[in-house]
Parts: C-alpha cells; sequence; structure tokens
C-alpha cells in the first residue's frame, strides 16, 4: 500500500523538491565537482527523507469502545500524574503525557466521542516537551470535551516542544467529535496531554510506547 502523506506536509515537501532541483540546476553547470553532489544531495536525501517519515499519515482504525479512551498520538508515555485542572473543569484530575519525538508520527486523535465545550489558544514557552512544567509554561491548545453521559468527560492539551512551531487544531467550539476522529497536528516534536476523572481506571504505565487511535489509555 503506498504511503499517505498528511495535507500539513504537502507545502514542506514542495519546498524541498524545489531545493532538489536548484542543487540539481547548480551540479549541472559545475560538473565534475564530486563533493558537490557527495554532500548538498546526501544532506537533500536525508531532509527529503525525514520529511517524508514526519509528515506519514498511517490508515488506522480506531475501535468504537466507548467504555474507553485511545490514545490522541504516537509517543511515549512520560508522567502519569494527579493535577489540578483549572481552565474548566475546576476539579483534580489524573493526567497522561505523551511525548512526541520528530521520529512519531504527528497526528492527533480524539480519545473519545463528546461535545467540546472550550478550545483555548495559550502562547508560551518552548521547553523540551518531556519537561515537566512544559504543560504548564509551553504554547499550548486547550481542549474541553463532555460525552454522553456528562460524567465521561475529559481535556487534552496539545502542547509545542523545543523544535514545534505550530499546532493545528481542526475541531471548533461546540462542535461533536467522534472517538478517533483526527482533530489536529503538531510539528516538529511536541507532547499531548489527556486529563480525566480521577474515577478513571489508567491502563498504561510511564514508559511505555503507544500508538495513536489503538493504544487503550483508559477506560471509564
Amino acid at each position: 500500500m503506498a504511503m499517505r502523506i498528511h495535507p500539513e506536509g504537502r507545502t514542506w515537501l514542495t519546498g524541498a523538491v524545489l531545493v532538489g532541483l536548484l542543487i540539481g540546476l547548480i551540479g549541472w553547470t559545475i560538473q565534475g565537482c564530486v563533493w558537490y553532489w557527495s554532500i548538498t544531495g546526501g544532506l537533500w536525501a536525508a531532509g527529503m527523507a525525514f520529511l517524508l517519515n514526519f509528515f506519514r499519515y498511517p490508515r488506522r482504525n480506531c475501535p468504537q469502545d466507548p467504555e474507553g479512551l485511545y490514545a490522541p498520538c504516537d509517543g511515549r508515555v512520560v508522567s502519569i500524574q494527579q493535577t489540578f485542572e483549572s481552565r474548566y473543569f475546576g476539579e483534580p484530575m489524573m493526567q497522561i503525557s505523551i511525548f512526541m519525538s520528530p521520529l512519531n508520527v504527528h497526528v492527533n486523535w480524539a480519545p473519545a466521542a463528546g461535545l467540546l465545550v472550550e478550545k483555548q489558544a495559550h502562547r508560551g514557552h518552548y521547553l523540551v516537551a518531556w519537561h515537566p512544567k512544559a504543560s504548564l509554561l509551553n504554547e499550548q491548545t486547550f481542549l474541553a470535551v463532555v460525552g454522553e453521559p456528562p460524567e465521561r468527560r475529559y481535556a487534552l492539551r496539545q502542547i509545542a516542544g523545543i523544535l514545534a512551531r505550530r499546532i493545528s487544531t481542526y475541531p471548533e467550539k461546540l462542535q461533536w467529535i467522534e472517538q478517533g476522529q483526527e482533530i489536529g497536528f503538531i510539528r516538529f516534536g511536541s507532547r499531548v496531554d489527556v486529563l480525566v476523572p480521577l474515577s478513571t481506571t489508567i491502563l498504561v504505565k510511564v514508559g511505555q510506547t503507544v500508538r495513536g487511535r489503538i493504544t487503550r489509555l483508559a477506560k471509564w
């Protein structure tokens, strides 16, 4: 099956192709310069391979599981802790933090179905995404989702990392989102926090690798 490229990457890949053509044009004018092709050609090929890997867009089916919450992204669980969610719910919640390295798929999906009751963009710093204070200080988008029944509620933070400079969030406030629906994209290296009620049973551990739309994080 042919690899799909996410729409977020089309501009970057188009630019990379144009750079490749420029490199080829310059190389044609200085024929016989072996070092030129070795260095510039090698760097271009490595950069293109990185972009193709970063913007890959896998086909995955998310189980329709009203009792469960699924990973919103690929990555590694770096923290599971109790925190106080003050931006919308105003209550203690369990926070599951997932670090996405530049080698992970960077699509974000909805862990569970519900109504998007709050959407806030916050400007901030660009600490490394696994830093404990990244949840509070880094640039991020905050989402609050209330399902049916309302006890099935959760919050999501899309957090920029030291390399990330763009967070895309697709749903709008008061829009119903389905479990496994694509909700955003972050580039280039970032973190996603999932906050759930204290009564929720957590099914993953710190250090565990998870896959978006596939790994069951918790159950109501």
